[in-house]
């Protein structure tokens, strides 16, 4: 049933012409024009795209012109596809290694581009009788066990409708359509690695590139069709946008040439105004020749006109090729083109072989005459005509003095795989042969389960080809190899440079690689690496701000905030830098943050603790003096043990600011407020007991006064002991609740890291600063209410301006400290220590140091009596 349905296509303008009475001719061709066999006791078939009609305009109420010779347009690189596997049989029938004892022939016929004639080839591949009838049993060849075919997806699967009622294999040399009505188990043997490896490799060419803006060219086929459903959709994922899709017409027949010319000038004019300088393009193997027909139509493939360079980038199923009639066309558009072609290698002999073909010596092969008229430009003596052609071919044309775009000397992809296909089917018969579950020899003609019994055997095939690489098929049937990456250079002739290649084996990230300083680039870049985008790039310091309403490749660029920074070209969003770097002046880098501290290598340290020392070497001095004179009345007044401990206390806050500088550490971060503290509200509280002692001992004087029972050593102990115990009562409950600890501080100051001992409780620190600072008031107001007493002795007003100095710098200290950040808050605390100190020192001692070394002839009592009485 089937096979009538097939032939009532094949028939059907036939059938109508004799409906309507009219004198019809068979329009097709009987036997077919091109055909190609080769006897054997085995055989091959293939069928081949070699050339192509051109089409009229169908009228089913007049006769169709028979197509003629001269209207046959040839693509002359596919005839290599032939050769290649002519050459193949004829390497394995010379083989002994090889089937030994067996031949191995092969039919060969054209489908010339049309889904008609790819039936009509196939079913005479399957049939012995080239004429035959419909409905007629046409005697199955039963010497056919496998068959080649086709050039693109849509050839295999019209032959797969065939074929696969026969269960015969197919190996095809393009990427196999998906059949979901295809028998379980008898796939396509496809002899070319999947697509989805290709599409991969493509994409990572594109982001190595950093081609984000993109045009798409596809022929309006169903592979067309799936390319932009499923494929191109996965590209903006990967940060790659679409700026345009066109889609090829497949031009059917003449009368719609006007249309061809409107819709190749629409194309042609999307191309060259956009802004996208690399265009993808998928389609099959004479897209590229059709689009230059395009383009010559629609004026933009003439001198006078160039278009614009662009970088093309082709699926390996597209062939840098040409028809007859485009010989002196410029072919430059496509210079510097990148290709993703299959891998093929140098198969020894080939090139021999392929100059040895010649019309006149190769009488079986229909094909060549075609072949060499169109790609010599020369034309054979027509006897039947009795016409002499200017240009006579004489059979010494070389065939390795063509152009690259009509024939390659060296194996294309496609050949390639039509030669690797001859292999597994006859490695496949090789292992058949072997077998012990055969029990009859493959050479019986009558054994018609041969090409069912195959499959088994092309499942598992594996070998080495003769140029070395490894052939074998995946679980799906699909060659187990990866693709090169070929640049295409048009000059004079077109030549092909490999520059990289797509690695199935290799990691996602590595999957393609690429030799950058390999690839030539189209004229119109002025070998520059292109660019393909919808915008400038942003600059490393600024990010990218998507446009409404327009693709995410299309954006502006907006500069980074404060504190943000973006290192990289095109970056979606400023980050932060670790909290160890800031970022630059430019925003475009992090710099490594400065560790601070307040240290003895710096001046500002350096000057603190040459301070400290040297006050403290005064204050050592003074208690010297003090000790040394200490029966003098001036030592004795006021109490000497708290002169004493004052000059003690005042030593050792001195020292206690060296804990403040150099790296913080967990022992100086826990002594240095403890120790500044108590030994701070040691000396205030001496302060204190010193000027209470005074105002006790002037009231003790009065007549019945009772103040005398508190004169004494007792009262001023009782006073330093209380107050200091309250202080250290303080620092108790700090160091066992929230102590001191070393800290970093990342964010105060944007180029520096802090190294410092966080307080831990502010609150207890303020406590401690309060304290003191309520000792200082009360001393300041009890030595300013005594000052004027009348007492040759009374210090109250030398107490009296060193607790206001006292004061004074301590209340300058919260704000100045609140308002300082790192090293300087710190320098700010040991600053007030060490000025609060010397105010004591000073406004106390240097009076009396005065009179004990400069006038110690005031220094008895009996001269500060007579003064004090006069």
């Amino acid at each position: 049933m089937v096979h009538l349905v097939l032939w009532m296509l094949i028939l059907l303008p036939h059938i109508t012409c004799k409906a309507h009475n009219l004198k019809c001719k068979s329009w097709y061709p009987h036997p077919p024009f091109h055909k190609y066999h080769q006897s054997g006791d085995l055989l091959i078939g293939a069928v081949v795209s070699h050339g192509g009609f051109i089409s009229f305009s169908p009228d089913f109420m007049k006769e169709p012109p028979r197509p003629l010779m001269e209207e046959l347009l040839v693509l002359p690189k596919n005839y290599q596809h032939i050769v290649a596997l002519v050459f193949a049989v004829k390497e394995i029938n010379e083989n002994s290694q090889i089937l030994p004892n067996v031949t191995l022939g092969f039919h060969i016929y054209d489908n010339y581009y049309n889904a008609m004639w790819t039936y009509y080839s196939t079913m005479l591949l399957i049939y012995s009788l080239e004429r035959f009838s419909p409905n007629y049993n046409c005697d199955l060849r039963n010497k056919l066990t496998a068959v080649i075919g086709g050039l693109d997806s849509q050839t295999s699967s019209n032959m797969a409708i065939i074929l696969d009622m026969h269960k015969i294999p197919q190996l095809t040399y393009s990427p196999a359509p998906e059949m979901n009505y295809k028998t379980p188990g008898l796939f396509f043997y496809q002899m070319v690695p999947k697509e989805d490896l290709q599409y991969d490799g493509i994409l990572h060419l594109l982001l190595h590139f950093r081609w984000t803006w993109i045009g798409t060219v596809v022929m309006d086929t169903d592979n067309g069709e799936r390319f932009v459903q499923t494929v191109l959709p996965t590209f903006p994922q990967k940060g790659v946008c679409i700026a345009f899709i066109e889609r090829l017409p497949i031009p059917t027949f003449i009368p719609e040439i006007t249309s061809m010319v409107a819709r190749g000038k629409e194309i042609n004019d999307k191309i060259r105004n956009s802004k996208a300088n690399v265009i993808v393009a998928c389609g099959e193997s004479y897209s590229l020749t059709f689009f230059r027909w395009l383009s010559f139509l629609s004026g933009v493939d003439h001198m006078e006109k160039k278009p614009k360079g662009k970088v093309w980038i082709t699926t390996a199923q597209i062939e840098l090729n040409s028809f007859s009639y485009q010989r002196n066309w410029d072919v430059e558009t496509f210079n510097g083109a990148i290709a993703v072609s299959y891998q093929f290698d140098d198969v020894p002999g080939f090139h021999q072989f392929a100059e040895g073909r010649n019309p006149f010596s190769t009488s079986r092969d229909g094909f060549i005459r075609d072949f060499w008229q169109q790609a010599f430009d020369c034309a054979f003596p027509n006897a039947t005509v009795g016409e002499v052609p200017e240009n006579i071919c004489t059979g010494e044309e070389k065939l390795a003095d063509l152009p690259v775009i009509f024939f390659e000397m060296s194996m294309t992809g496609h050949s390639y795989s039509v030669y690797n296909a001859v292999y597994v089917v006859a490695h496949a018969l090789h292992a058949m042969s072997s077998s012990r579950l055969k029990n009859i020899a493959i050479r019986d003609e009558g054994d018609l389960k041969l090409p069912i019994q195959l499959h088994h055997f092309l499942r598992q095939i594996s070998f080495n080809n003769s140029a070395g690489q490894k052939i074998s098929f995946d679980q799906n049937g699909k060659l187990v190899a990866g693709f090169d990456i070929i640049n295409y250079l048009c000059a004079s002739n077109i030549s092909k440079v490999k520059i990289g290649k797509v690695d199935p084996r290799a990691p996602s990230e590595q999957v393609l690689t690429i030799s950058e300083n390999a690839i030539t680039w189209n004229n119109w870049f002025n070998q520059t690496q292109p660019i393909s985008e919808c915008v400038e790039r942003c600059h490393p310091g600024s990010s990218k701000k998507v446009k409404e309403g327009k693709p995410f490749c299309c954006y502006d660029c907006i500069s980074c905030p404060e504190g943000k920074i973006s290192h990289e070209e095109d970056m979606g969003d400023c980050f932060k830098c670790p909290d160890e770097h800031y970022p630059n002046k430019n925003q475009d880098a992090c710099i490594p943050k400065e560790i601070n501290f307040l240290s003895y290598e710096e001046l500002l340290g350096v000057s603190l603790a040459s301070f400290s020392i040297f006050s403290s070497v005064i204050t050592a001095l003074v208690l010297g003096i003090f000790i040394k004179h200490h029966d003098t009345p001036i030592v004795k007044a006021n109490n000497r043990d708290l002169t004493y401990t004052l000059l003690l206390s005042l030593l050792l806050c001195f020292l206690s600011a060296l804990l403040f500088i150099g790296e913080p550490q967990k022992v100086t971060c826990l002594l240095r407020q403890t120790a500044f503290g108590i030994i701070f509200s040691v000396a205030v509280s001496s302060v204190l007991a010193k000027t209470i002692t005074v105002v006790l001992a002037f009231m003790a004087t009065r007549p019945g006064s009772r103040m005398r029972k508190w004169v004494g050593k007792g009262l001023a102990y009782s006073v330093v002991l209380s107050c200091s115990f309250i202080q250290a009562g303080i620092y108790t409950v700090w160091l066992a609740t929230y102590p001191p600890f070393p800290d970093v501080d990342m964010h105060s100051m944007t180029e520096e890291i802090i190294l410092e001992c966080n307080e831990g409780s502010v609150a207890m620190f303020y406590s401690v600063i309060g304290y003191m600072g309520f000792l200082a008031i009360v001393s300041f107001t009890v030595a300013f209410f005594a000052r004027k007493l009348p007492d040759s002795f009374n210090e109250a007003k030398f107490i009296t301006f060193s607790m206001l100095v006292f004061c004074s710098v301590w209340l300058s200290f919260i704000p100045s400290y609140m308002s300082t950040k790192g090293k300087y808050m710190v320098a700010v605390e040991v600053f007030c220590i060490l000025v609060s100190s010397a105010g004591l020192l000073g406004c106390i001692f240097s009076p009396k140091c005065y009179l004990i070394l400069l006038r110690p002839e005031l220094n008895n009592r009996e001269q500060l009596i007579r003064q004090n009485i006069s």
